[in-house]
């Protein structure tokens, strides 16, 4: 297992795993060509340097899992930093074999390196299975998540 960061050429592995579940059937459009939205999205992430799109290649190099990392920089905690993580994928048929658990401890370890005080992520009321897994990794309901799609 390799994990690095994202290029161009992972793209449309990327948006494959994001669409492969039910909620992500409901808002990716995965096709060819990709979307220019997505190539578009793909640039502005990898040009900020407070943004880490990251993937888990398996010993053949294929991608099999995702996630992105995105450094948040506060006043409050006397101008500390957070690691927000979104966007974790793992491929269905790599799932239920510590994949994510060492996703977890990789990406831990990162915000670590940059200096962040807080690890903090969201994770959709409908997938309990997850909720169950980031409890297991030490994670905590602390807050109440509001959202407003425009």
């Amino acid at each position: 297992m390799n994990i690095r960061i994202a290029e161009r050429k992972d793209l449309d592995r990327i948006i494959e795993l994001l669409a492969d579940d039910k909620l992500g059937q409901m808002r990716e459009a995965f096709r060819q060509p990709l979307p220019a939205e997505y190539i578009t999205a793909f640039k502005k992430i990898t040009a900020d340097p407070n943004q880490e799109l990251i993937v888990v290649e398996n010993t053949d190099g294929k991608v099999i899992g995702c996630m992105q990392l995105t450094f948040i920089q506060y006043l409050t905690y006397r101008g500390g930093i957070r690691a927000q993580i979104e966007g974790v994928r793992i491929a269905k048929e790599e799932q239920q074999k510590g994949l994510g658990k060492r996703m977890f401890k990789w990406a831990i370890e990162r915000a670590k390196e940059r200096g962040v005080h807080l690890v903090q992520l969201t994770s959709d009321k409908v997938r309990p299975e997850a909720l169950q897994f980031y409890h297991k990794l030490g994670f905590r309901d602390s807050h109440e998540g509001l959202k407003l799609h425009l």
